[in-house]
């Protein structure tokens, strides 16, 4: 039966947005509760729509709600923040105080102090277990909790109150976990020798830094270019998610008239120009004011996910894509964020040492599925926001109340990136390193049986191979009058066999 025809009421999140009014990026499951015993699931746009029977049904309370919430909702960091500004603190204390031991509002009570910064008039527990504040089975979390004995749970968070992104444990991450990438890798390259290795590993450095620019529209120098390539073979070197090393790392790679010696201290914004004096504009980063306590966070979470042995790709998508939308500098934000994804997936093992891992090549190949990545956080954020852009191109924020629009860039839901994250990882093992490695491979198998035949220098063999690969396997007239005439037929002819036999095509495929 469609949803329309069944009298249903909203529940959980779905019930406190609809009560106190609150403008939100929706959250990707929402809660009714029908009168009947209904129970049906209905996914449009990415949202999960669940109605359940009305045994469900929670009491009216706040407090009833939240619970509800965080059973069958999930843990949403930003509407949970919202919620706690516009209800009665005495009312919430005196549902926790109705059943202080209960699993769910003990999450409840940890969470509103942590989110508020206030202490509730309600003793410490003094005995029972401790529970996760957040279900390890649903959530990304850490290892190894600290217990806090006020409410006896275990933060697990892999954030604090500055910065906490979430990340859910969906069917496709699993999936995506059980594949285990990073040893898929590893099986790859023992097959080659490390001569060949390393030879491929010069061509991907320099792949991986050309395509980091491109998606950017940048034309770098070959200096820059150079820059940025002798980072890559330093990004597992050191800890590179502190203020120093990143002021440091965006000093290197813009051009120096760009050069930032702080956290930036104006709003600046994602846009394009349509038209004289008009931008389209497709993100706005956080408000300068709170960028030095939002990067302290970034650090926090970064450490705190590398200490508490968080899965390497979620904790390079967490920090990386975070860091990206928090946007600190006037100019280097994409190229460090797709800095910092090598960097913490060498650091944490997950990329072989002797790999570089050319992510921003299958970003640019894919450049629909990055773009829809980025959007999936900016497009419902910019639904929030109103603003205007002056003839100098300087943006003001006209709706901007920072007690309600802080709290989506400390908590935002990555899941979606970090699906992204591992499709385009998998893109890079399946494609980019395989290739390269086959092509050098079967290059040397073609240079060994050219030699055989005719003895010609290094540069000769380079363009032969490549005009016959770009021509179905045979030597155009044109190459062969400028740069071949030397060649009896016989041997173009041998010549070509051998790049075929080498590349395994038949020659006019």
């Amino acid at each position: 039966m469609p949803k329309h025809e069944i009298q249903i009421k909203p529940a959980g999140y779905t019930a406190l947005i609809e009560k106190y009014l609150l403008a939100v990026i929706p959250n990707w499951h929402q809660s009714f509760v029908a009168r009947s015993s209904t129970h049906q699931r209905n996914v449009a746009d990415g949202i999960i729509e669940e109605i359940y029977p009305n045994r469900y049904a929670p009491d009216d309370s706040v407090g009833g709600q939240l619970e509800f919430a965080l059973k069958y909702d999930g843990t949403n960091l930003a509407i949970l923040s919202l919620v706690f500004q516009a209800v009665s603190s005495t009312e919430l204390k005196n549902y926790i105080l109705s059943k202080p031991k209960g699993k769910y509002v003990r999450r409840l009570w940890y969470f509103y102090e942590m989110l508020t910064g206030e202490k509730l008039a309600l003793p410490d527990l003094q005995n029972g277990g401790y529970i996760d504040v957040l279900e390890p089975n649903e959530y990304y979390t850490l290892t190894e909790g600290t217990p806090v004995k006020r409410q006896r749970v275990n933060d697990n968070l892999p954030g604090d109150r500055r910065f906490c992104p979430l990340v859910r444990r969906t069917e496709k991450l699993q999936t995506f976990d059980d594949s285990d990438l990073s040893k898929r890798c590893r099986k790859i390259i023992t097959a080659y020798s490390p001569q060949l290795l390393k030879r491929a590993m010069s061509y991907l450095y320099t792949k991986e830094t050309k395509s980091s620019f491109e998606i950017e529209h940048v034309q770098p120098s070959s200096t820059r270019i150079e820059r940025f390539v002798s980072l890559l073979q330093s990004a597992g070197t050191e800890n590179y998610c502190t203020k120093k090393l990143l002021l440091e790392l965006q000093n290197r790679i813009v051009d120096q008239r760009f050069q930032d010696s702080d956290y930036r201290t104006v709003q600046n914004y994602i846009g394009e120009s349509i038209s004289w004096q008009r931008e389209r504009v497709h993100y706005i980063p956080p408000r300068p004011e709170i960028l030095p306590e939002l990067m302290d966070g970034l650090t926090e979470l970064h450490n705190r996910m590398g200490n508490g042995k968080v899965n390497a790709v979620v904790h390079a998508s967490a920090v990386s894509f975070g860091f990206v939308f928090l946007h600190p500098f006037e100019d280097g934000n994409g190229r460090i964020h797709r800095f910092l994804l090598h960097h913490i997936l060498l650091r944490r093992g997950f990329t072989p040492s002797e790999v570089v891992f050319p992510i921003s090549a299958s970003m640019l190949k894919h450049k629909d599925d990055y773009s829809t990545v980025l959007e999936s956080f900016s497009k419902p954020l910019m639904l929030l926001l109103d603003y205007k852009i002056d003839k100098d191109g300087r943006l003001t924020l006209l709706n901007y109340d920072p007690m309600q629009m802080d709290c989506w860039y400390r908590y935002m839901d990555l899941t979606l990136p970090t699906e992204a994250l591992f499709e385009f990882i998998k893109q890079t093992i399946d494609t980019e390193i395989t290739e390269e490695l086959n092509f050098i491979a079967d290059y040397d198998k073609a240079k060994q049986l050219m030699q055989d035949i005719v003895d010609m220098p290094d540069k000769k063999i380079d363009l032969f191979v490549h005009s016959c690969l770009q021509n179905k396997g045979r030597l155009s007239a044109r190459k062969r009058t400028a740069h071949f005439e030397f060649l009896t037929d016989d041997e173009v002819s041998l010549l070509e066999e051998s790049v075929c036999l080498a590349f395994d095509i038949t020659v006019g495929d």
